[in-house]
């Protein structure tokens, strides 16, 4: 398959969208937000360089799982090995979230640059938007800020525009 640099995993997430999740955590941030639940990940030289298959073959193994999230560090900044990877974990029936620091406008206007796109293929539920410190907010499931949105990327891309789902 492909390479991607990661910071970690976790096998069995309950915090990193819907159901039970295999979660990644990639490696590299341009956002750098204050306050980062994550800022070991900002380092674009840290962590490991991983081979999807690697992380494919844990996924499969995991028969409780409902799907597998993208996090960070900032998932589009390798988008390539990630839409590759993604398009093995929808054959398997998992949904896939994505988790990032751009906005989804951001995101679909450049689609075609850096891979953007085929990431967005694959995402199921993306979530969207800069982590701001002074909008966190405790009681909004699966984000860290008020401003942060849950968005049905799917619908999103075939109406061009940002379409906002519960939870």
């Amino acid at each position: 398959m492909s390479e991607i640099r990661i910071a970690g995993t976790v096998n069995d997430s309950i915090v990193d969208g819907e159901g039970i999740r295999f979660t990644i955590f990639t490696q590299g941030c341009p956002h750098k937000c204050r306050g980062c639940h994550n800022p070991q990940t900002h380092d674009f030289n840290g962590g490991i360089v991983v081979n999807t298959d690697g992380l494919l073959e844990k996924i499969k193994s995991n028969p409780l799982l409902d799907g597998v999230t993208f996090s960070g560090g900032e998932p589009f900044c390798q988008a390539h090995g990630l839409a590759v990877l993604g398009k093995e974990i929808k054959s398997l029936g998992l949904d896939i979230t994505t988790y990032t620091g751009y906005t989804f406008e951001e995101l679909y206007d450049n689609r075609d640059k850096n891979n953007w796109g085929e990431l967005l293929a694959v995402t199921d539920i993306l979530i969207d938007g800069k982590f701001i410190q002074e909008l966190k907010d405790w009681t909004i499931k699966f984000r860290g800020s008020s401003n942060q949105r849950y968005i049905d990327c799917q619908k999103s891309l075939k109406e061009g525009r940002a379409v906002e789902t519960d939870i």
